[in-house]
């Protein structure tokens, strides 16, 4: 059993069922990034058809977020306990049972009918993912050593940018041309693909030395984070106060209390605290959650603006949203090459920073602006988007010893996606407050005071085009004007708040990730 002392700095290799030759390992690369490129084309699809599901379903701003965070939520709950199956069943095999859950959801998420029903379909989506998340990763660090994992994640980090810059154009076509179901109608193929791929050239590898899963840690995890989301996301409705929402918020601690207990007692944890004791390991959650609740998180709100507040379509909305997947694209490549060459830590912290700076761009909006006041702001974001994720890919997996590379992957996976759920759920929540407060502001002492309440509630779900259809023609200029007035009061917060997210994240990253704390892999 490895010890406290020994964590971080093992380099034993694991028994494994059969080590993937120099043939075997590119195609194993391959595989991996096909599966990663479905996974982050479905996130960037998703969040530009937002509106389409909204209007097609008659889908609240509430069931907005759910269509995002139940499926970051599943990721986040599943991902610590399917990296440890996948050290215990065999990687390669739970791969292939993540591609097939994430294909058939996915055409169950395009045949919905209902909010309720896309949700469901969407938290499914998030089993399949959670399982693909937290085996990619482990499946490259297996498969390659050396300056080979370099290129490796490379490869991948760059791939994971070319999907982050096609998906809103890609998506935006789909929703303007066809309809929002071919967003998740097109993961079929692509998961066929995959499929094929891993089943004829990936070979399998696993921990002989795994334990069972934890699945006491599992279900108080899980209920911990259900109880977080939903009371962050009811708070953006009922207000913080409500009673339910401080019951939540109680229970969440309770249980985040309670699972690090069941952690820091039981022999075989999936969560394994010891490992917070390297700084690097835990400057490398941060930033993956930092970076999911700023940045990744504001997109939802963006797409909101340029489709709902500035009329542009999702395909208009997609060819401006690729000013920040661009970057990504550029700059994600470069960024991978780098990362064998400097420390990690002078890529991720100023990353952040980048970020951050970004989001402070990006404010300032008013009732007459347009789009291009975004264009600044975008730009530093992609590039230092583009910048974080091919080093922070290997930081997840550097640290530790191979064997242990599922948990490692696992852990750092989640804190992206519950960055993602919570920074939704809170960005929503304050993003909801604001927007009715602004409202009311604008149209006091105005002949649109008596509606400020209807007005707030159909700019958050999307129904300001049927209040515009039933207001007076005499209103409507002044209507307007407080719509598009509130809805960038709201978006001014956020995006500070957003910001405020990334560069503590960044300042943490930059102060904790140390180059000592990586574990050699010497080429076999």
């Amino acid at each position: 059993m490895t010890t406290p002392s020994q964590i971080g700095a093992a380099t034993s290799e694991p028994v494994e069922a059969s080590r993937p030759g120099s043939d075997r390992k590119w195609w194993t690369l391959a595989a991996v990034c096909l599966g990663t490129f479905m996974l982050l084309l479905d996130i960037t699809i998703v969040n530009v058809a937002l509106p389409a599901i909204q209007a097609s379903l008659a889908a609240s701003f509430s069931d907005l977020q759910w269509v995002i965070d139940a499926y970051a939520l599943t990721l986040a709950a599943l991902l610590l306990t399917t990296g440890s199956l996948a050290d215990l069943f065999g990687r390669r095999r739970l791969y292939l049972a993540g591609l097939a859950i994430f294909t058939a959801s996915s055409a169950l998420c395009g045949a919905a009918q209902s909010p309720v029903m896309l949700e469901l379909s969407r938290g499914l989506q998030g089993i399949g993912g959670a399982i693909m998340f937290a085996v990619s990763l482990a499946l490259l660090a297996d498969a390659f050593r050396g300056k080979e994992r370099g290129v490796a994640f490379g490869v991948w980090g760059a791939l994971a940018g070319v999907a982050v810059a096609v998906g809103p154009i890609v998506g935006g076509a789909l929703v303007s041309g066809i309809s929002w179901r071919w967003i998740f109608y097109v993961n079929l193929p692509i998961g066929v693909i995959a499929l094929a791929l891993t089943v004829l050239k990936v070979a399998e590898s696993r921990d002989e030395h795994a334990r069972r899963p934890d699945w006491p840690g599992f279900v108080v995890f899980t209920a911990a984070l259900t109880c977080l989301i939903y009371a962050l996301i009811e708070s953006g409705r009922s207000g913080f106060t409500a009673t339910p929402v401080i019951t939540c918020f109680a229970a969440a601690a309770v249980l985040l209390i309670a699972f690090v207990l069941i952690e820091a007692r039981i022999s075989h944890p999936m969560f394994d605290l010891r490992l917070f004791r390297l700084p690097t390991f835990v400057g490398g959650d941060i930033a993956a959650f930092g970076l999911s609740a700023g940045i990744f998180s504001m997109l939802l709100f963006l797409v909101l603006y340029l489709q709902d507040v500035l009329g542009y379509s999702a395909l208009q909305t997609g060819l401006r949203l690729i000013v920040i997947s661009g970057g990504v694209l550029v700059v994600g490549g470069v960024a991978g090459r780098l990362s064998t060459k400097v420390p990690v830590r002078l890529l991720i912290g100023p990353g952040l920073v980048l970020t951050g700076a970004g989001l402070l761009l990006m404010r300032g909006l008013t009732a007459t602006s347009t789009w291009t006041h975004l264009v600044p702001g975008m730009i530093l974001a992609g590039i230092g988007i583009g910048l974080i994720n091919p080093p922070l890919a290997s930081t997840a997996v550097g640290v530790v010893e191979p064997r242990r590379a599922g948990m490692a992957s696992g852990i750092n996976s989640t804190f992206r996606q519950v960055g993602i759920a919570t920074g939704i759920a809170l960005l929503g929540a304050l993003f909801a407050n604001r927007l009715t407060s602004a409202v009311g502001t604008l149209t006091a002492r105005t002949p649109l005071a008596a509606r400020s309440a209807a007005i707030s509630a159909a700019l958050r779900d999307g129904g300001a085009s049927r209040l515009f259809a039933t207001a007076p023609p005499g209103q409507r200029g002044l209507l307007a004007e407080v719509a598009r007035g509130s809805f960038t009061t709201a978006l001014n917060e956020i995006l500070l708040i957003a910001a405020i997210i990334s560069f503590a994240a960044g300042v943490l990253a930059f102060a904790l990730i140390r180059s000592k704390d990586f574990v050699s892999h010497p080429q076999p």
